[in-house]
């Protein structure tokens, strides 16, 4: 059998390079010690090769992570207890604990699967479809994935209240209550993951999954920003 290549895992800047036999931690208190926010898991995500493949699995009890191609095209919702084969030459894994939301990259010099070729599957379950969102409902997805944006490396990064992600943008908060419903609703009804559940969830997680999502499949961009700046437009 072939030797399994190293992969490599930027964070904030800094490269970790796993070779096999390999079994990488990330948390808070891990191989790579991301940060000592109190909501994030000591052990969270687990990278480890097995069967000649690299794989990423989520080791945690509660938090969940979005796994991402390269180019945003292809899209997974890692849970606890769930793995994923790393088949991609770029994947990109955000997750959110607490207020923070986190990103990091995982390079693999095995690109097994070529995003054309998984695209060209009509049959995938994890391609996206396409969404089209109004200005204003643009406009509140960079409002709360602002801070993910404006950042000059990829690490972490704070998601606003509800409260002040309105402020922002110059709406009340009942309005912006609205557009997030009509967001969320748009966007579970392509088959997204994680934004509906019960009430006691609804307020902060959906907030964390919506920039997740949008970030990591390319829904908006650090090109949306002046989206901030706009009036807040119907629709």
């Amino acid at each position: 059998m072939l030797a399994v290549k190293p992969v490599t895992i930027e964070f904030c800047g800094e490269e970790h390079r796993v070779h096999s036999p390999g079994d990488f931690s990330i948390g808070r208190e891990s191989d790579l010690s991301i940060d000592d926010n109190p909501y994030l898991h000591r052990r969270f995500l687990r990278v480890f090769d097995e069967h000649g493949m690299w794989w990423l699995g989520n080791v945690g009890t509660l938090l969940t992570a979005t796994i991402t191609d390269g180019t945003g095209g292809v899209q997974a919702w890692l849970s606890p207890g769930a793995r994923l084969p790393i088949v991609f030459e770029t994947m990109h894994v955000m997750f959110s604990a607490g207020p923070t939301t986190y990103d990091l990259t995982i390079r693999n010099a095995d690109d097994l699967y070529s995003t054309s070729r998984i695209m060209q599957d009509s049959g995938g379950s994890t391609t996206i479809r396409p969404v089209t969102l109004t200005t204003s409902q643009r406009q509140l997805v960079v409002a709360l994935a602002e801070g993910v944006l404006r950042q000059q490396l990829p690490g972490r990064a704070e998601v606003p209240t509800s409260a002040d992600a309105a402020a922002r943008l110059g709406w009340s908060l009942t309005t912006f209550n609205r557009k997030l419903d009509n967001v969320c609703d748009k966007l579970d009804k392509i088959g997204v993951a994680g934004l509906r559940g019960g009430a006691g969830r609804l307020a902060t997680s959906r907030r964390m999954r919506l920039v997740e999502y949008a970030v990591a499949t390319h829904l908006v961009g650090p090109e949306d920003l002046a989206l901030l700046d706009r009036e807040g437009a119907a629709g």
